[in-house]
C-alpha cells in the first residue's frame, strides 16, 4: 500500500475507446467560463508568470497546473476550478511561461521538469498570508512538474502545503515519448509539434539569430524536438539527459504529503514506466489509482456535470485538510 486496487470509475458504454475518451472532452464538453482575476508576478530571472485566480473568499487554495500546450482556459482546468469553487476553495490556475497568451521574455520556455516557477508561485501565495491550507492539482506535464517538486521538497515542504492530486501523468518521460511516437498517436504528436513550433517562431523574432527554424517541418517526434530545442535551451546535453533528470518517477518515494496519482491503464500517452506501483508501495504518502479506462485527461462521466476525475480530486483533497 497505498496502491489503490479498487476504483469506481467506469467509462460510458459508447466511449470505451481510449482515443474517444481523450478527444471527447476537448471537442464536446461545454463549461461556463471562469471569471478569473489575473495577477502577473515576476520571476527571479526577471521574467513573468500569469496567474489566474478564482476567488470565493476562502482560506483554502488549490493551485492548478495545466498540461503541455495548455492554459488556464482549457476545459479540464475550468472543470476543476468550478468543483473546488463550489466546494469552498479559492483556486489559482498557473499558466506556464508562454502559455498565457503572451510570449515570455527570456530565451526559454517551460518544460516537464521546471519546478522553479512552481516554487515561485507557491512562495507567492504562501507569503500573501491569505491561506491556511494550500493544495495542488496537476494534469499531464503539469502533474509531472508538481510531483517532481513535491519530491524535491521532501520533508522540508512548507506546513501550509497539505495534499496533491496528479492526473494522467507521464512519470517516465522517455517511456511516454516513445509511446507517443506510435502510429495510433500520430494526431496528438502532430498537434503538439505544430503548437510548439508556433511558439518557437514568436521566440525567434524576439531573439534574432539565436533560434533556427530551418527544416522544422522534418521534426516528427519529441526526441527530435527535445534534442534540437528543449535540451539546449534549458541546459541539458540532449533529450536523453532531459528525460532522465526531469521524470518525476525517481522523486515519488520522497514525497511527504498525501499525493494521489490517477493514471488510466488505457491512456494512449503512457507506457509501463508511468505506472509506479513499486514507488507507491514504498511510500505511505503516495497513492496510485489506475482505472482500466479513462484515456488521457478524460474520465468522462454522464450525466453528471463534473467528471469522475474532478470529484475524485475534490474528495481526496477534502480528506486531507
Amino acid at each position: 500500500m497505498p496502491v489503490l486496487s479498487v476504483t469506481d470509475y467506469k467509462a460510458p458504454f459508447l466511449l470505451r475507446n481510449r482515443h474517444l475518451l481523450t478527444i471527447f472532452p476537448t471537442l464536446f464538453r461545454k463549461l461556463r467560463p471562469v471569471r478569473y482575476t489575473r495577477e502577473r508576478i515576476s520571476t527571479p530571472d526577471q521574467d513573468f508568470l500569469d496567474l489566474d485566480f478564482s476567488y470565493t473568499g476562502s482560506r483554502r487554495l488549490v493551485i492548478i497546473l495545466h498540461g503541455l500546450e495548455g492554459n488556464s482556459h482549457r476545459q479540464y482546468v475550468t472543470g476543476m476550478v468550478h468543483i473546488f469553487n463550489e466546494g469552498g476553495y479559492d483556486t489559482v490556475s498557473m499558466n506556464f511561461r508562454g502559455c498565457s497568451g503572451e510570449s515570455n521574455k527570456a530565451l526559454r520556455f517551460y518544460h516537464s521538469g521546471e519546478t522553479g516557477d512552481l516554487h515561485t508561485v507557491t512562495g507567492y501565495v504562501t507569503a500573501s498570508g491569505k491561506y491556511d491550507q494550500i493544495h495542488f492539482v496537476g494534469f499531464s506535464l503539469g502533474g509531472n512538474v508538481m510531483l517532481k517538486y513535491l519530491g524535491e521538497q521532501g520533508s522540508n515542504i512548507a506546513p501550509v502545503l497539505r495534499s496533491a492530486v496528479a492526473i494522467s501523468v507521464p512519470c517516465d518521460l522517455k517511456d511516454s515519448s516513445k509511446e507517443l511516437e506510435k502510429k495510433h498517436n500520430f494526431i496528438y504528436m502532430r498537434r503538439f509539434i505544430r503548437s510548439l513550433g508556433e511558439k518557437l517562431a514568436v521566440k525567434a523574432k524576439q531573439y534574432p539569430g539565436l533560434i533556427s527554424l530551418e527544416d522544422f517541418s522534418s521534426i516528427r517526434n519529441f526526441k527530435q524536438f527535445d534534442d534540437r530545442y528543449t535540451a539546449p535551451m534549458h541546459g541539458f546535453r540532449d533529450a536523453e539527459e532531459y528525460w532522465a533528470k526531469c521524470s518525476s518517477k525517481q522523486y515519488l518515494e520522497n514525497i511527504h504529503i498525501p499525493a494521489l496519482l490517477i493514471n488510466a491503464q488505457d491512456d494512449p500517452f503512457l507506457g509501463a514506466g508511468s505506472f509506479p506501483y513499486r514507488e507507491a508501495g514504498n511510500n505511505p504518502h503516495f497513492y496510485l489509482e489506475t482505472p482500466e479506462t479513462g484515456g488521457h485527461v478524460g474520465f468522462v462521466t454522464f450525466p453528471d456535470k463534473y467528471y469522475w476525475s474532478e470529484r475524485r480530486a475534490f474528495c481526496f483533497i477534502e480528506a486531507h485538510p
